[in-house]
């Protein structure tokens, strides 16, 4: 098995590669940091001044630490879930530490993240330089057959100005995007004509998301979303667009909320396909996104990266990264309020009738936050519902890996209708 070389000579050229290295180069600024990577006794320490790689005798302001089986996992070409980065490994893994000071590791962890991908890349015996991303390459996508407008939808009888983009014909398909993102993330399923030659898809913002304004006065940072505000903009969306008896599809928050409109509104949708969706989920806000002294636009998509499937086209996860790097002050912290905060359906989702309104599920196997399993033990107390697990995808179905997403998602349109 592959375990991280402890050598003067691997550490060397560890060291050699993040001076070299593109990603860490553009991390370059007035900033310092000092870490240690530790494997069982072995200890690799990585210094930054000025945001480069330099020599220190400091003492490191955190450690993270596996011992060698984990990083043997962790070294695999394609890890095992929960063995494939930093925050997955944290959160999943029980003899995973982390040591030292907590908030400097925030401000940095996409810092250790890239020197991770450094050394992975070493110790697998890449050559340099090291690739930007040890993901697949698909490359760009066209952008001919999306059309895009402005709606106005009434929200606690407020009109907001709410953005749009649609693709292909026949059945309505109402895509919601997950947390602190926007509709950008089904640009890639609106070009796929095996979707869009049967299916109209319609992906809109949220207020204060994407292209969607703020809410009419309200302060910058005071966005929070909640259950029945989230049900609200919704169904006053499907109204102002004129949709029809749509099909649902959502993942993550989104995945969320399909459990409650099928539970409210079953007469209003053709069918409800809830991904990465469960009844409750503990654990997932996290103060650093909303504090004065992480960058939020380098914590979130950090954040949120270890949830993508390590199988997971390079680009696709590049624009996942990209739009969550975008959101406004506050936006994901006001997401998360509700995903892993307001939200606890424990107490109804056995209520949902599949008999009125359909339902799929279907969940990532590299999704660390809304695991299979509980997405699973949600599915089991649905009668009627039709639970899948995606194997090679994570917590982004539809953005992070749209072709392989698509072989899920269109059996499940078929059956549908």
């Amino acid at each position: 098995m592959t375990i991280w070389p402890d050598s003067e000579e691997f550490r060397a050229a560890w060291r050699a590669a993040c001076t070299s290295d593109a990603v860490l180069a553009a991390y370059a600024g007035p900033w310092a940091a000092d870490f240690a990577i530790a494997q069982d006794s072995a200890s690799f320490a990585f210094a930054f001044r000025d945001g480069r790689i330099a020599t220190s005798d400091a003492a490191p302001d955190f450690t993270f630490a596996a011992p060698a089986d984990v990083w043997a996992k962790f070294l695999e070409p394609v890890p095992p879930r929960h063995h494939h980065v930093v925050l997955a490994m944290l959160a999943r893994v029980p003899e995973v530490r982390l040591t030292g000071d907590t908030k400097r590791f925030a401000q940095t962890c996409h810092v250790l993240r890239r020197v991770l991908e450094i050394g992975k890349h070493l110790a697998l015996g890449g050559a340099l330089p090291v690739p930007n991303a040890l993901r697949p390459a698909i490359g760009p996508i066209s952008p001919e057959g999306r059309s895009a407008r402005s709606i106005t939808v009434p929200v606690h009888g407020v009109p907001h100005t709410v953005f749009l983009e649609e693709a292909g014909q026949g059945r309505d398909v109402l895509c919601l995007h997950t947390a602190g993102a926007d509709r950008r993330q089904f640009h890639r399923l609106m070009a796929d004509p095996r979707i869009t030659s049967e299916h109209r898809l319609v992906a809109f913002d949220l207020p204060w998301h994407g292209a969607s304004e703020p809410t009419p006065g309200a302060l910058p940072g005071t966005w929070r979303l909640t259950t029945d505000l989230y049900v609200e903009i919704i169904m006053q969306f499907i109204a102002a667009a004129g949709l029809r008896n749509p099909i649902v599809l959502g993942a993550s928050m989104s995945g969320e909320i399909c459990l409650e409109l099928a539970l409210r509104h079953p007469e209003a949708f053709r069918g409800i396909i809830a991904c990465e969706a469960t009844a409750r989920i503990a654990g997932r806000q996290t103060p650093w996104a909303w504090h004065p002294e992480i960058n939020q636009s380098l914590f979130v998509p950090e954040w949120i990266h270890g949830l993508m499937a390590p199988q997971s086209p390079a680009e696709c996860a590049a624009e996942v990264l990209w739009h969550y790097a975008q959101g406004g002050p506050g936006v994901f912290w006001g997401d998360i309020h509700f995903y892993s905060g307001e939200w606890n359906a424990t107490d109804r989702v056995h209520r949902i009738d599949t008999n009125r309104c359909p339902l799929v599920m279907m969940t990532g196997e590299y999704d660390y936050s809304c695991t299979v399993e509980l997405s699973e033990a949600t599915a089991a107390q649905i009668p009627g519902v039709r639970f899948r697990r995606m194997d090679g995808i994570g917590h982004f179905p539809f953005a992070e890996n749209p072709a392989l997403f698509a072989e899920y998602l269109l059996p499940e349109l078929a059956a549908l209708g």
